[in-house]
């Protein structure tokens, strides 16, 4: 036998108030969240704030005195788009159960999001550091200069 309709309207305003409040926690959280990432040659950490804006940039080890200023300002927007990524993955796990459906009222579907077209196609590709940890790339930078990485 099939729920009276009151009581799966109770149910549903319950569920829609419980998901409007975690949805102010979630926010709350993300406008205090910052990631960090470091270039790939370890000179520059970049600090990503929550809209993803560059809020933080720390050059480590006074090793940018020996790079050229290309090579410093390829290792900045590395580290800056690395954080930015992090920033943005972490907004995507934050939503991500209001994306779904409810089990508990099926008629309350959940949101359909394009993460790629919010945040860009490479917010949804594996960064090296998520895969295995076997062999290193070859830093980002020395590709953008047409170096092979000979010094």
């Amino acid at each position: 036998m099939t729920e009276p309709l009151e009581k799966r309207l109770e149910k549903a305003m319950a569920e829609l108030h419980a998901a409007q409040e975690a949805v102010a926690r979630t926010e709350r959280e993300l406008r205090s969240a910052s990631f960090s990432a470091l270039s790939s040659d370890r000179a520059v950490r970049a600090t990503a704030g929550s809209q993803g804006e560059l809020s933080g940039i720390e050059f480590l080890e006074n090793k940018y005195r020996d790079m050229s200023p290309q090579e410093l300002a390829a290792s900045v927007l590395e580290a800056a788009g690395a954080a930015r990524r992090k920033m943005n993955r972490h907004v995507m796990q934050a939503m991500a159960p209001f994306t779904e459906p409810s089990s508990n009222v099926p008629e309350l579907k959940g949101f359909e999001m394009d993460w790629e077209r919010i945040f860009g196609p490479e917010v949804l590709r594996e960064e090296p550091e998520d895969t295995a940890r076997g062999g290193q790339a070859a830093p980002v930078w020395r590709d953008a200069l047409g170096e092979e990485g000979e010094d």
